[in-house]
């Protein structure tokens, strides 16, 4: 007898580092937004400690870390606008993951994209790489109560999409997102970034794992690893 195959499942994407290279914009917005209130020596080794975490917390944590007055808004503002002027120049989407997304939309998958970033920025970036023709639904951390890693953000992506928690498998490059995953009842694919090898042990606990990140991802591989159900 046949074990019976299970439904094609939704895919859900993060964004920044997993669909397209944004952590270098990322960084220096918040390093050039950090400097206008004198902080002088924030380093990208700083930077990684938010990866996968929305922009909101991050600031509303160095905000108490580097005693700043400002109020988180008008950080979050300022941070964003920074961000879009970067990625509005220079945003650059993986090859593999360009792939996979034209391939799953090909093929009919529903997608979206669930991401800790502000609405406009994946909005900016979805439309400079081109690939909102392919995402047109997509979720920001600042529509939902919680960011990563909570579950809050994939949740709504999949009530957008119309279909079951359990039935859609995460792409994540960051331990946040795999957690909120595993939160939603989602499974979760890993593309680590490739400076988080201090993370593996939580990596290890991802569905599927990609350990060279981007250098290893290939979407030939996640099409026959979804096929099998």
């Amino acid at each position: 007898m046949k074990t019976p195959r299970l439904p094609a499942p939704s895919v859900l994407f993060d964004l920044d580092g997993t669909l397209i290279d944004s952590e270098p914009n990322y960084y220096e917005a918040g390093r050039r937004l950090l400097a206008r209130y004198g902080v002088r020596d924030f380093s990208w080794e700083n930077h990684t400690r938010f990866i996968g975490i929305g922009t909101r917390e991050t600031l509303t944590v160095l905000r108490e870390e580097y005693g700043i007055e400002a109020p988180v808004d008008e950080l979050l503002a300022g941070k964003n606008a920074l961000y879009l002027e970067l990625a509005g120049a220079s945003t650059t989407a993986f090859p593999e993951m360009r792939i996979l997304v034209e391939r799953l939309h090909g093929d009919g998958v529903p997608m979206a994209v669930a991401s800790g970033s502000s609405r406009a920025a994946i909005a900016a970036t979805l439309s400079v790489t081109g690939l909102d023709a392919y995402l047109p639904v997509y979720v920001s951390a600042e529509e939902v109560a919680r960011g990563k890693p909570e579950p809050d953000v994939f949740l709504e992506a999949a009530r957008r999409l119309g279909v079951a928690a359990d039935s859609c498998v995460v792409l994540e490059d960051a331990v946040p997102g795999l957690r909120a995953a595993h939160a939603a009842g989602m499974r979760c694919v890993a593309v680590p970034l490739p400076d988080a090898s201090a993370d593996r042990a939580a990596f290890g606990k991802a569905e599927l794992l990609f350990p060279g990140g981007q250098e290893e991802f290939t979407a030939a591989a996640l099409l026959d690893w979804l096929s099998t159900g």
